[in-house]
């Protein structure tokens, strides 16, 4: 994987942030931080097919953390499917296991945006659960 490419770089960082989160490994204080790594505008499609807009995700994420004891998750097979000035669609698969064991894999297709700070921020993300 090309992490010198920003935006695969920042689906790596941002999954360290919220494996973290999720496994209650990062301070309770971090949530804020996380956020700021989504658009205000923020929107997915969930695994079970569900929209979410950014203050589903806050909540979320508000009621999530150390929810998932011994999570990780492994980011692998990134792909530039579009790329403009202002940002990029990128492709990836994540496998996430915790800490019984149980393990999931998802391919996610991402929409990234640079806000007028020029930091890459998440505008859109679709999950599909990957069978097997």
């Amino acid at each position: 994987m090309n992490l010198a490419n920003p935006y695969f770089q920042e689906v790596v960082d941002a999954h360290v942030d919220i494996e973290a989160w999720l496994s209650g490994r990062a301070e309770p204080g971090r949530l804020a931080i996380l956020m700021t790594r989504f658009s205000p505008q923020f929107s997915m499609i969930a695994l079970q097919g569900a929209p979410i807009d950014y203050a589903g995700v806050d909540a979320l994420f508000s009621q999530g953390w150390n929810a998932r004891p011994g999570l990780r998750i492994e980011i692998d097979e990134c792909r530039e499917i579009a790329a403009c000035d202002g940002g990029a669609v990128i492709g990836y698969r994540e496998t996430q296991t915790d800490g019984t064991g149980r393990r999931t894999v998802r391919r996610s297709t991402v929409v990234f945006e640079r806000d007028a700070h020029g930091r890459v921020v998440w505008r859109h993300l679709h999950e599909t659960p990957v069978a097997g």
